[in-house]
């Protein structure tokens, strides 16, 4: 029998560069030419071997319990198409579980990308749409050997649902 859970609103804040600057950068588009500055994404890829690919991901909807973290690398995503989407964050941390009271969820729209910091907890990509295909910059083995997951159902018999904020 599955034990019940809480589940939680949580509301999707609209993504900017200083609100999420505790979790990662927010990447928007630039001139071509620009020079290299602190808009671009400082990445930490040197402890494997990069791996750039498009996923594609079906039906997330807005609810999670579980929430992730890479502690080897930074990593970038971005949704093709130009829809939005949602990402759960908590900051950084080499601890077996998230700060709660720092968990947010953002709104990021189809026209730019994240990266995330290395330790960042994240829960996602979810959206609403039926999938989306998603380019993502990690280590080739991020998902093998880099994936430590903390799961609020179990822990702590709650969930999250995103809703919209007004």
């Amino acid at each position: 029998m599955n034990p019940s859970i809480d589940l939680q609103l949580i509301p999707a804040r609209p993504i900017t560069v200083e609100d999420f600057r505790p979790y990662g950068q927010l990447i928007a588009p630039s001139e071509d030419g620009k020079p290299f500055d602190n808009e671009d994404a400082r990445l930490e890829l040197n402890r494997g071997t990069p791996r750039f690919y498009i996923m594609r991901l079906h039906t997330r909807g807005r609810k999670f319990s579980r929430i992730t973290r890479h502690s080897q690398c930074t990593q970038c995503l971005g949704s093709l198409g130009g829809k939005e989407w949602f990402m759960g964050v908590a900051p950084p941390s080499e601890s077996p579980e998230p700060d709660l009271d720092r968990l947010t969820v953002f709104r990021i729209p189809g026209d730019c990308f994240i990266k995330l910091e290395v330790g960042t907890w994240h829960a996602g990509p979810l959206f609403d749409e039926e999938f989306i295909d998603f380019y993502n910059l990690e280590l080739s083995d991020t998902n093998v050997v880099d994936h430590f997951t903390y799961d609020f159902r179990k822990e702590r018999s709650i969930g999250f649902e995103i809703v919209d904020s007004e």
